[in-house]
């Protein structure tokens, strides 16, 4: 829809960041999982490219609330 930034809905954006973290940390034919410090490693590092930095900071709060 040529949507880019705030015009994303939030929810298409929260769950970009979400879905992109479980398939990250899940086995897939052509690759082992990534553990989960990687696999947030590489949700911060595309933060503001890939993702909103504002969700994925929420996102990284919540499961570092969660430890």
């Amino acid at each position: 829809d040529n949507l880019a930034g705030e015009a994303i809905p939030l929810g298409a954006r929260i769950l970009r960041v979400v879905d992109t973290y479980s398939a990250l940390i899940s086995d897939r034919p052509y690759r082992e999982r990534f553990d989960e410090i990687a696999a947030q490693q590489i949700i911060a590092d595309n933060a503001g490219i890939e993702f909103d930095p504002r969700v994925v900071k929420a996102f990284l709060d919540m499961l570092n609330t969660q430890r």
